[in-house]
């Protein structure tokens, strides 16, 4: 099996790093002082303890984030990698705004919505930065 190579641009690799930093900066939130904000977060429906899916959603993100910043032969592999936890965690952010909890500032309906409109974003940022999209496109053709 080859490693799927992409040629990205400088702006991709700028932005693919302060993405893994992002990350990097969520995963030790997680472990320490926003562990409480990220499990107000786990919707009650998750069979594990909320405690334990933030620290364990926290390793994910540090080493996703470790990968996205130094782990440049593998960025198709950890852009693809990180928009699918993105997608993973989006009933978090559902489960949020449904159940009208107040964490990270969001404290209206309204904010809470319009943070729902980010998710997409962040894996659009994930895919492209990586080359993961333009990856999936060139086998596509």
């Amino acid at each position: 099996m080859t490693i799927p190579t992409v040629k990205t641009t400088l702006a991709q690799n700028i932005f693919r790093v302060l993405l893994g930093l992002f990350m990097l900066y969520a995963g030790i939130g997680h472990m320490t002082f926003l562990r409480a904000e990220f499990q107000a977060q786990v919707p009650d429906w998750v069979p594990f303890s909320k405690d334990f899916v933030v620290l364990a959603s926290g390793v994910a993100e540090i080493l996703l984030g470790i990968a996205m910043v130094i782990g440049t032969n593998y960025k198709v592999y950890t852009g693809l990698a990180l928009g699918l936890f993105f997608i993973a965690v989006f009933p978090g952010n559902i489960a949020q705004y449904v159940n009208g909890i107040d964490s990270f500032g969001l404290d209206t309906d309204t904010k809470r919505l319009v943070r729902l409109f980010f998710q997409p974003l962040l894996i659009a940022w994930a895919l492209w930065s990586s080359g993961a999209y333009k990856y999936w496109i060139k086998q596509k053709t």
